[in-house]
């Protein structure tokens, strides 16, 4: 089977959770005897020739501009890379087109993939379908948006990213955009073969907002497990991790003002993630550590995953946003290592309060301080938790499951 995966970015533009589960997707459709190929726009790219990446061919489209402002206007009018991918689709039309982020790609290109009688299918990585900020949270208040309002809402979440007052919502046609984007996309939606949620909350969100509840395969992901995995290595000090973006959405400045609560010795912890996406975020994380074992130590290079997670006794994810997977929850339960997770979106299906983790309010630096201390002070709770981890899901299972909605998808044309 002939795949080509469309993607908003991809390495070594950017390295994310959403690019890593393509990569490794891709990769293992390729030793399971498919042809498969990433469409990608990319700033640093300046040819349409494919690279080939473990068997994978990856098409960088040329692009000039990866603004926030240029990103959001693509989905309207963007004819470089509508013909770039017209041209790709003539040269070697695929069996089946897998979308796994729109962003930053001009909506017209989905007529000409339906004109040529291709199928496509669609994973819900973020609610980007339904928010332009990708992630259901406001530009003016950071909190969880409570729905379009008629588009005002996404008037006033645009305006103030831009910098501009909310005295400017009525400019003609701001609104009608917001409301033209939102038919386009749901009409996207709705004409796919199959919508793929990694989460049953993932797929709760996407109905509530008027998306058919049939159109969409809960298909929960799975991890590439290494051939031995280390074993737990002990520290002589209590080491809290996080692994993850670092954005003020992820919440690591509330898991940084819950350990300068904790006492001065016997306690680290490693932030793992890339400075250089946010940096006034990180100068803020840097500012307000005020504990001496608080450690910024950058990407983590994904063969160097399981080592890492060998080191650390407890993984932290205080996030406040609606999470759609959290696959390092996986991966740490895959590692044998307890997690503490915000009580907020997808997260809630990923572990059980107690028996390998603990949840805590999102945003109280103070709850999570306690148990963090609990911890510390109590390491057989820590070992208890350890012991009530279940094996996980593993990316051969997942791939399966993906191969079975391609074969579903042809069929059906």
């Amino acid at each position: 089977m002939r795949i080509s995966h469309i993607l908003h970015q991809y390495m070594p533009d950017k390295v994310g959770g959403t690019e890593l589960y393509t990569r490794t997707l891709a990769q293992h459709l390729v030793q399971r005897g498919h042809d498969v190929s990433i469409a990608t726009p990319s700033p640093s790219s300046n040819t349409l020739d494919p690279q080939i990446e473990e068997g994978v061919q990856i098409y960088r489209i040329p692009i000039k501009d990866r603004g926030a402002t240029t990103v959001f206007l693509s989905s309207f009018r963007q004819p470089s890379i509508k013909r770039a991918y017209q041209t790709l689709l003539q040269k070697e039309p695929p069996d089946l087109v897998h979308i796994e982020h729109l962003m930053g790609w001009p909506l017209s290109i989905l007529p000409i993939i339906e004109k040529a009688h291709i199928p496509y299918i669609i994973t819900l990585h973020d609610y980007w379908h339904l928010c332009p900020n990708s992630q259901l949270l406001t530009n003016f208040d950071e909190t969880i948006c409570k729905g379009p309002e008629k588009w005002l809402n996404c008037a006033h979440c645009a305006l103030a990213r831009s910098g501009y007052s909310k005295a400017n919502i009525f400019a003609p046609g701001l609104i009608p955009l917001f409301a033209y984007r939102h038919v386009k996309l749901r009409n996207i939606l709705q004409r796919a073969k199959k919508l793929i949620a990694p989460t049953q909350f993932t797929k709760t969100i996407h109905t509530q907002m008027g998306i058919n509840e049939d159109k969409i395969q809960v298909v929960p992901h799975g991890i590439r497990l290494p051939a031995a995995m280390p074993p737990h290595a002990k520290q002589a000090d209590f080491h809290i991790g996080y692994i993850g973006g670092l954005a003020w959405q992820k919440g690591v400045h509330v898991l940084v003002e819950a350990v300068n609560q904790l006492p001065k010795t016997g306690i680290q912890l490693s932030i793992i993630g890339d400075t250089a996406v946010f940096p006034e975020y990180v100068a803020h994380l840097q500012t307000i550590a005020t504990h001496p074992g608080i450690q910024l130590q950058g990407r983590l290079p994904p063969e160097q995953l399981w080592q890492t997670l060998a080191k650390i006794d407890v993984l932290v994810v205080p996030s406040l946003w609606y999470e759609t997977a959290a696959l390092v929850i996986q991966e740490a339960f895959a590692a044998g290592v307890p997690v503490i997770a915000s009580r907020i979106g997808a997260l809630q299906e990923r572990l059980e309060d107690g028996r390998n983790g603990r949840f805590v309010p999102p945003g109280d630096a103070s709850s999570l301080a306690e148990i963090l201390h609990t911890f510390h002070q109590h390491p057989e709770e820590l070992k208890r938790l350890r012991q009530g981890i279940q094996p996980v899901r593993t990316i051969e299972e997942h791939v399966t499951d993906i191969e079975t909605i391609y074969q579903q998808s042809i069929m059906t044309i």
